[in-house]
Order: C-alpha cells, then sequence, then structure tokens
C-alpha cells in the first residue's frame, strides 16, 4: 500500500520549510533508514528518512521549493500504485514527478527533428538549472503562481538553488513587484514580447504599451563574465533570512548605541581561580563571557525595561529573563535563546550556555529557540576577534543588544591613589528609543558595569 511522505513540523512556530536537496530519485528503491532529502527551517537544517519499504513514485516538490509542514512531498509504494490520493491539494498532473521508464542508450531515445531536417537523438532533459530554453529556472509552483498573479518573471532573481526562482520568489513579487495587466500578460504569452528592465519604473502595473519585441531585450555580456575579474557567489537561504532581518531591524526601529567600559580586574582574577579549581577537578569551565552574561541577568532584574519586547506599538516587559547569545556557526549566525537564565547561578548558566552553543553549531537547536521572539535579550560577544569597539543590531522585537569588546590596558587611577594600567572590557548596548529613553539605558550600561565589577569567587 502507498504512503505518502510528510514535510515534518520542527518547532511550533515553523509554518514551512524549503526543501534544499533531494537524496533518492523517482523509481529509486526505498528501504527504512535511507535518507530521502534534506530541508531547513529559519536557521537549522535536517534531513529526513524514509518510515517505509518500496519504490519512490512520485515527488510532488522540487529543490528549492518552500513546503508548508505537514504537507505530503512524496509517495512511497508498489511501482504501478496511484498517487493521485496523496497530490496536495490543488496540485496539477504536470506539477507531480512521476516514475519514469529509464532510458538505457541513445538508440531508445525518441527521434527529432534538426533545423537542417536531419534526425537527432533527442538529449533527456537535464535537472533544473539557472537557465531553462534561455529563461531563468522556475519551479512548476511558482511558474504557476507567477501566471495567475500576471507577474514578471523575467529579471527575478531567485532565491533556490542555483539561482532558481521559487514560490516565496513570486510571492514577495507580489507583494511589491512589476504586475502585467491581463492585455500585457496575453501578448506576452502569445508574440513574444518582453518587459524592458531599463527605463521603467521598479514596481506598478505594466500595460501591453510598455512591453517591447524580444530581440530589443538587453543583452548578456560574456566578456566581463569570463573576464575572471570577479566571483558571483549565490546566497544561501540562511544567508537570505539573516539579511533580510538584519535590514528590517534598521530599518523599523530608532536604534541608537552606547558604549561604556568596565574594569575587568576581579572578572580576570575569577577566571584564574576558575582555572586552578579545574586542574583540582571542578566541574565548570566559566568563561569571561559567561560572566559577562550573569552580570547582564543581575542587571536586567533591576532594569526590566530593557528586559523587553516592543510589539504593535507597546512594550512587553518580561518576569524571566530569556537570554538570547549570538553564536557564530558554518551555516552562519544564530541567536538561540537560553529560558529562564535567572534561574540558574553562574556555574549552572555557563553549562547551561555551553550546551546551548554546542548545539546550535551541531544543527540541532529547537527552531523554537531561535525565533527572535524566544529571547527577551540579546548578548554578542566580538571580544575574542580583538574588536574594541562595534554597533550590535537589535534582534527585534527585542528592544535591546549588549556588544561585548575585547579587554584592553587603559590607564586608570588604582586604589592607593597612583596611577597606572587596568584592564577594561568594553560594553556597547544598542536600544530602540521607542521602547527606551536614553537615561534609562545609560543607567542599565552602568548598572552591567556595576555587575562585572562586583563579580568574585564566592559565585563558583
Amino acid at each position: 500500500m502507498a504512503t505518502p511522505v510528510i514535510m515534518p513540523r520542527q518547532g511550533q512556530s515553523v509554518e514551512s520549510c524549503i526543501l534544499t536537496e533531494w537524496y533518492k530519485e523517482v523509481g529509486d528503491k526505498v528501504a527504512p533508514g535511507d535518507l530521502l532529502f534534506a530541508y531547513e527551517t529559519d536557521k537549522a537544517a535536517f534531513e529526513e528518512e524514509a518510515q517505509s519499504e518500496g519504490m519512490l513514485l512520485a515527488r510532488f516538490y522540487g529543490a528549492g521549493d518552500e513546503v508548508p509542514v505537514l504537507i505530503n512531498v512524496a509517495v512511497i509504494g508498489a511501482e504501478g500504485e496511484s498517487v493521485d490520493e496523496f497530490k496536495p491539494e490543488g496540485m496539477s498532473d504536470e506539477e507531480v514527478t512521476p516514475v519514469e521508464p529509464a532510458v538505457e542508450d541513445a538508440k531508445d531515445l525518441p527521434v527529432a527533428i534538426s533545423d537542417a531536417g536531419q534526425n537527432v537523438a533527442a538529449q533527456p532533459v537535464a535537472a533544473a538549472s539557472v537557465q531553462e530554453n534561455g529563461k531563468a529556472a522556475i519551479s512548476p509552483r511558482a511558474k504557476k503562481l507567477a501566471r495567475e498573479k500576471r507577474i514578471v518573471v523575467e529579471n527575478l532573481i531567485g532565491t533556490g538553488p542555483g539561482g532558481r526562482i521559487i514560490e516565496r520568489d513570486i510571492l514577495a513579487e507580489i507583494k511589491n513587484g512589476k504586475r502585467l495587466t491581463p492585455l500585457a500578460q496575453k501578448k506576452v504569452e502569445e508574440e513574444g514580447l518582453f518587459v524592458p528592465e531599463e527605463g521603467k519604473t521598479p514596481y506598478g502595473k505594466i500595460t501591453s504599451k510598455d512591453l517591447v519585441e524580444t530581440s530589443h531585450a538587453p543583452q548578456v555580456s560574456l566578456q566581463s563574465a569570463s573576464s575572471g575579474a570577479y566571483t558571483d557567489i549565490p546566497l544561501s537561504n540562511v544567508r537570505k533570512i539573516i539579511a533580510a532581518a538584519m535590514h528590517n531591524s534598521l530599518q523599523n526601529s530608532a536604534q541608537l548605541t552606547h558604549h561604556l567600559s568596565a574594569n575587568a580586574s576581579r572578572m580576570m582574577q575569577l577566571r584564574k581561580e576558575v582555572k586552578k579549581r579545574m586542574a583540582e577537578g571542578y566541574a565548570y569551565n566559566i568563561t569571561l563571557n559567561d560572566m559577562v552574561c550573569y552580570a547582564v541577568i543581575k542587571a536586567l532584574k533591576e532594569y526590566p525595561e530593557a528586559n523587553a519586547q516592543f510589539l504593535d506599538g507597546k512594550t512587553r516587559q518580561f518576569k524571566k529573563v530569556n537570554m538570547g547569545l549570538a553564536v557564530d556557526t558554518d551555516r552562519g549566525l544564530l541567536v538561540p535563546a537560553l529560558l529562564n537564565a535567572d534561574d540558574y547561578s553562574l556555574p549552572g548558566l555557563s553549562s547551561q550556555l555551553k550546551d546551548l552553543v554546542e548545539t546550535s553549531r551541531e544543527g540541532k537547536v529547537s527552531p523554537d529557540l531561535l525565533a527572535p521572539e524566544a529571547a527577551s535579550f540579546t548578548v554578542s560577544n566580538l571580544g575574542n576577534y580583538g574588536v574594541e569597539m562595534f554597533t550590535p543590531v537589535i534582534n527585534l522585537p527585542q528592544v535591546a543588544i549588549l556588544g561585548v569588546n575585547t579587554i584592553i590596558q587603559r590607564p586608570t587611577t588604582l586604589a592607593d591613589g597612583s596611577f597606572g594600567f587596568q584592564p577594561f572590557i568594553g560594553l556597547s548596548l544598542t536600544y530602540d528609543h521607542r521602547a527606551i529613553d536614553g537615561g534609562p539605558a545609560t543607567q542599565f550600561l552602568a548598572e552591567i558595569k556595576n555587575q562585572v565589577e562586583k563579580l568574585s569567587s564566592e559565585l563558583l
């Protein structure tokens, strides 16, 4: 009996996933445990295994398609079984990749007629690539949606593998892209007219008067592309999501950054104490970043207006501290949240943060913890890279983020009144001026400084 393969839900906040790669072709034999396809959420990647044995009878989505969760993506069963009952609602037969007979050699290929009138063996159709018949590659679902909504696709840059145009590209273009009038759509399809890229407004209605003949379409210069002067590297899905989030943050909030330094003498002494105890069997490798996060949590309890999110014109203050931690991974910057971080001692916080970093880098962190709404405040540490000062970008809808800088020696007045050098750690607080005024933000930053300078071995 045929069995459907569904797109799993990875986290309650995940509504759709990007199907990134198929490991099995239609017609392949499949056994339980075989890898079928890879997919990713906003920032985490996964692989789906087969749960049943048989043949992969059909695939309903291709690599690069955005697939709603809990929707059938394929069917496994016995050869010859029908897959019609498993097709996603509204999907036509043309959009389904069915089982096709294998082509053994050139003599079995269908015969085509060349321009010269000679018989030539037709070649098998290649997998989706950046160009299809001289046009941008586009998934069946995206092509159907573009035709229904009269969206111009010629100059779209796809976000699917290899630049393939997928459904989400069309949805984005519907929101602010060029739309053809019904008459213009008809002329494009029947007369092969073209929508010129230059000399037109980037958005808005395109009428039949705006169209030109295909011969007038701009030509791509191969000389510059083959000169070797540059390399075009397409953005990964994760990179595009990060870029969109950063742009949205800067465009839709009133961000301001204050910089302050804290004397790190006691913090560095505490770190030496940790190393000494570890040599004697102490179980917690508490780092300087762990100490800063602990100080931030203490300060947030004193200034809850920073432990908040700005939503729909109002500020939502949290009673518990859900600490977001910026983590650099092979797939890009992730910001997982440690829920109820204020419940932990310094050693407990250190242990929890290390687990969070490890699962993030392994791609095993829950997507729910990666949602910006999961954290109430974020810490981003660039001190290990030697950065002395930077402006962190707020992870909306949070109202603030702390940037931690490197420790440098600075001249200062010592306790005995003499003049000397002391280690100082830079703290950069970016806050949303819509939710917090400069005075409270400065007081909060000063409290972080105060907590850093109060750290002692009693916390171990």
